[in-house]
């Protein structure tokens, strides 16, 4: 057993599990992305197996979604004739209610528990005052140096521990074969996978944590190894039957696919009528102002409501706008990254003053230095073990008292918060230089590269004339008490908020050397008459900031009526999503700030489908926020490198966001966050449920489920709908084998819209296949009331 084959081993079992993510940089990602080269259905199956979890909606999901109408009856009975089964649908959701979920203890229960108490100790952030020594040697070394110190372990000496990790797993030798060794560690990895996520994710990111204190998934199966050995536990559990697991997983399979095929059926009949009447339209004159926000399925909502309130166009782009950065707060000087988690940041965005700001300035950081003093100070005495009782004692009224008004008058405490709110953005403009390198220009980078940015934003949404008012939109959220908060924030700047690549792409437009760079060398010609300017979508509360400070007084009076405008969307969107007539901003407030609110806003929940098209395909259609929007017009794209920048970037993120909605909601407590109401923060970067077990990977039950048994999010698979040549798209898919694996492995749909070919609608089926996406045409089988009593009972017994 060398160590390169360990080492391999450990490699391919790690695949079972995905990235947990912090809660302070919430990405939402596929927790089975180890596996998407294998097909869905095979996948989810293996999983279910060694993660012991749910991978299909539960029977009374399927109920609801059956009762509500959202699943054709025609859907379901073509794909049990197909797989051979001659069940009615009514008899199909019967047989998946009649299983009855046995809950069997764990049997490696205390060795989780054990782990997880050490696992808390060393990755701990930053939470604990009094931290695990030894911590700089990494999680193996500081382990064995204290292990004789459990009592629980009943290790009397660090000298009878092996002196490395790898000595623990070379030493198997003897109770397990090389070719089960894979199985062994894969069992050891899923039996813990949001620890070991987020060991994946330290790694992977080479964090400051995980360069100081180094963390690695040998070192765990090490430790977690050993002590089973000592333990005297088996290292493998017993192998289980899954004969009749293996029907119910295929009728459920069945049900979701049937789900999946009557939402895309209802799509292309709400977009194919959409296309007939966009011909008809006129060309309408150059709009007032334009509006790019991101794909964010939450801006398919504010986009209408914009739209109808004047002569405004609005575009969909992925939130980074095309900068892949790093953000330096001037808050805490942390750099956290502001672009999709699959690009590499190549430039670092700071801050840097605005001219006449001096004294601004100065009063600012003396702001900051005392908030940061006294959070510091108050941790201390809330944490420390001399002073926590009496801390608690005198500051009982105080605390109290804030609690009370964030109850009472969460909505005025909301207003109070975010009365400055442009304040900081009038102090300082953005200062862009690339990675590893500092200038003292203030867009420390190259002509060539400001002009690329700039120039692919317009490239990849299919920008044809300019408007004296170009907005930028980021998008941010507001919640109070809210650990999952980064996740309501962008997904495309990897839970950051957008508003800092928004100002930066807008500062760079205005550049004069970039646009006449674009003139001469691009044949992009933007008028002088138009301004760019960064602003901020809340998506909590629908507000929409303008960061202003720096636009010309020529445009101020044009610009007070495009703020006039976005208030009067502001009411009608929030108005909308609330389910309200009156008041709908002020509840939409004190949603925001209510300390013991669950649900401040749904985030991507509902998501289902991504659409690649003009607007004018999806304007004026009501898509119930279920949609990300990216715009692309396929005609000024000849040669398709930008729709392949689509179907490479954001098509790939969404489907993260997706199987992340998909899996939280499929089995929240394994897959998803649990419920909010017993989560405890551990380490800073995460929570567990009560005072222990496993790190939650997901999203909460409350972002989820609009109660226990109520669903909210429809856990279907994300469709694709691109509106483009179909020889275009196939072209891009065979030089792009990743996104023919993913399309191969049913991990997303993809369907497309020919615009040379009358619009009509194929869907890609495996192999490069394209089938014609119409409604089955097959009759209801006539059944007998008795012709699956045999089957049934079989399933049922």
């Amino acid at each position: 057993m060398t160590k390169q084959h360990i080492q391999h081993s450990i490699q391919e079992a790690s695949n079972v599990i995905g990235t947990t993510w912090p809660l302070y940089s919430f990405v939402t990602s596929n927790p089975l992305s180890g596996y998407e080269k294998l097909p869905f259905e095979k996948a989810v199956n293996h999983a279910k197996e060694l993660l012991n979890a749910r991978v299909f909606p539960e029977a009374w999901v399927y109920r609801q979604a059956w009762e509500q109408g959202d699943i054709d009856a025609n859907q379901v009975q073509t794909l049990l004739k197909t797989q051979g089964f001659s069940y009615t649908p009514e008899e199909c959701l019967s047989i998946l209610e009649a299983q009855t979920v046995k809950t069997t203890k764990n049997a490696y229960h205390d060795l989780d528990r054990i782990m997880v108490k050490w696992l808390a100790a060393f990755m701990d952030e930053g939470l604990a005052e009094w931290t695990m020594p030894g911590k700089e040697k990494g999680f193996y070394q500081a382990w064995r140096n204290l292990a004789a110190y459990d009592s629980e372990l009943g290790i009397k000496a660090r000298k009878d521990i092996p002196a490395t990790g790898i000595e623990v797993i070379e030493s198997l030798e003897e109770s397990v074969t090389e070719e089960d060794l894979t199985k062994l560690f894969t069992f050891h990895l899923a039996a813990l996978p949001g620890w070991t996520g987020y060991m994946n994710h330290r790694a992977s990111s080479n964090s400051l944590w995980q360069q100081k204190y180094p963390i690695t998934l040998e070192d765990y199966l090490a430790v977690r190894l050993y002590i089973a050995q000592h333990l005297k536990m088996p290292l493998l559990p017993e192998e289980k039957s899954t004969k009749k697991e293996d029907t119910v997983a295929q009728l459920q399979y069945i049900m979701l696919k049937a789900w999946e095929k009557s939402w895309q059926n209802q799509l292309i009949d709400t977009l194919k009528s959409q296309s007939k009447s966009s011909k008809e339209q006129v060309n309408i004159p150059t709009p007032d102002a334009q509006m790019v926000f991101c794909i964010d399925t939450r801006s398919e909502l504010i986009r209408r409501n914009v739209e109808s309130k004047g002569n405004y166009e609005t575009f969909g782009y992925a939130g980074f706008f095309g900068i892949a950065m790093d953000y330096t707060s001037m808050e805490d000087g942390l750099t956290r990254k502001s672009c999709p988690p699959i690009v590499s940041s190549a430039y670092n965005v700071c801050e840097t003053p605005q001219q006449n700001t001096h004294e601004k300035h100065k009063a600012y950081q003396r702001k900051i230095g005392e908030n940061n003093f006294w959070q510091y100070f108050l941790k201390r005495m809330k944490n420390m073990l001399p002073s926590a009782f009496g801390f608690v004692e005198g500051s009982g009224v105080f605390y109290g008292l804030a609690t009370f008004a964030r109850t009472i008058i969460p909505g005025y405490s909301y207003r109070l918060k975010t009365k400055n709110a442009t304040a900081h953005e009038a102090i300082y403009q953005p200062k862009i230089e690339a990675v590893h390198t500092h200038t003292h220009d203030d867009t420390g980078i190259s002509l060539a590269e400001k002009v690329a940015i700039v120039k692919s934003a317009f490239d990849l949404t299919g920008w044809k004339n300019f408007a004296p008012i170009v907005l930028f939109l980021g998008h941010g959220s507001h919640s109070a008490n809210n650990p999952f908060g980064s996740s309501l924030d962008c997904g495309a700047c990897a839970a950051s908020p957008g508003r800092h690549n928004a100002r930066m792409l807008a500062k760079l437009a205005n550049l004069p050397e970039v646009r006449h760079e674009l003139a001469v060398e691009h044949q992009l010609v933007i008028p002088t008459s138009t301004v760019f300017v960064g602003a901020e979508h809340n998506t909590t509360t629908d507000e929409i900031t303008i960061f202003d400070t720096e636009v010309p007084s020529s445009h101020q009076a044009q610009l007070h009526k495009v703020k006039a405008d976005l208030n009067k969307a502001q009411q009608t969107a929030t108005q909308e999503r609330l389910g309200l007539v009156k008041n709908s901003v002020a509840v939409a407030e004190e949603k925001a700030n209510n300390w013991g609110e669950t649900r401040p806003e749904w985030g991507l929940a509902k998501n289902a489908g991504f659409i690649i098209a003009p607007r004018e395909l999806t304007k004026n259609v009501h898509l119930g926020s279920r949609c990300f929007l990216h715009s692309y017009d396929w005609k000024m794209d000849p040669q398709g490198k930008a729709l392949e920048g689509i179907l490479q970037g954001p098509m790939v993120v969404t489907q993260w966001i997706n199987n992340h909605y998909y899996f939280s909601t499929v089995d929240n407590d394994t897959f998803g966050g649990g419920t909010k109401i017993t989560h405890n923060i551990t380490g800073k970067f995460g929570v567990v449920q009560g005072n222990g077990g496993d790190l939650k990977m997901g999203l909460p039950l409350q972002s989820v489920n609009q109660a226990d048994k109520e669903m909210y999010h429809q856990p279907l698979r994300l469709s694709v709908v691109v509106n483009a040549p179909t020889q275009r798209v196939q072209e891009i898919l065979e030089r792009n084998k990743h996104l023919k694996t993913l399309l191969d492995n049913e991990w997303i749909y993809l369907l497309v819209m020919d615009p040379l070919q009358e619009n009509k609608v194929t869907k890609y089926q495996k192999n490069m296949r394209w089938d014609a996406a119409i409604h089955p045409t097959v009759e209801k089988e006539k059944t007998t009331e008795h012709a699956n009593t045999r089957a049934l009972e079989e399933v049922l017994s």
